[in-house]
């Protein structure tokens, strides 16, 4: 299975566990509650999550611990970043591309649980070649 088979697998799996979650849940709840019920529906489907998963910024040689953390990385691979807002923005993009840049993986899924259909909530992004 090549690296981007592997990727694309488990996003698929993700995106499964945010559309059960949404079905059962809905929208309207604060991010923190959509982050944990995510956290526990790829958990039961085999997939290894970390929640709250620190991100350090590196400026030069220096390494810094500004407080940054990643809502979800799974399988020390995909960082997901969850959000319950009226409407994504770009400054939503830019955490997440930030925190994909920052921790050195290659893709990332940013999810607002605020809509009607979640699959109008969802934005992957890449950092680099797969």
């Amino acid at each position: 299975m090549t690296e981007l088979e592997r990727l694309n697998r488990i996003t698929e799996t993700i995106i499964g566990a945010a559309i059960q979650v949404h079905r059962v849940l809905g929208p309207g709840l604060l991010e923190s509650a959509y982050v944990a019920c995510l956290a526990h529906e790829i958990g039961k489907r085999g997939l290894f999550v970390e929640q709250q998963r620190p991100v350090p910024l590196v400026y030069e040689t220096v390494k810094l611990e500004c407080g940054y953390r990643m809502d979800l990385l799974v399988e020390h691979s995909v960082v997901v970043e969850v959000k319950s807002v009226e409407a994504l923005a770009p400054i939503h993009e830019a955490q997440t591309l930030s925190y994909l840049r920052l921790s050195g993986c290659k893709l990332a899924l940013l999810i607002n649980f605020n809509v009607l259909v979640l699959k109008d909530g969802i934005r992957r992004f890449v950092n680099g070649p797969i």
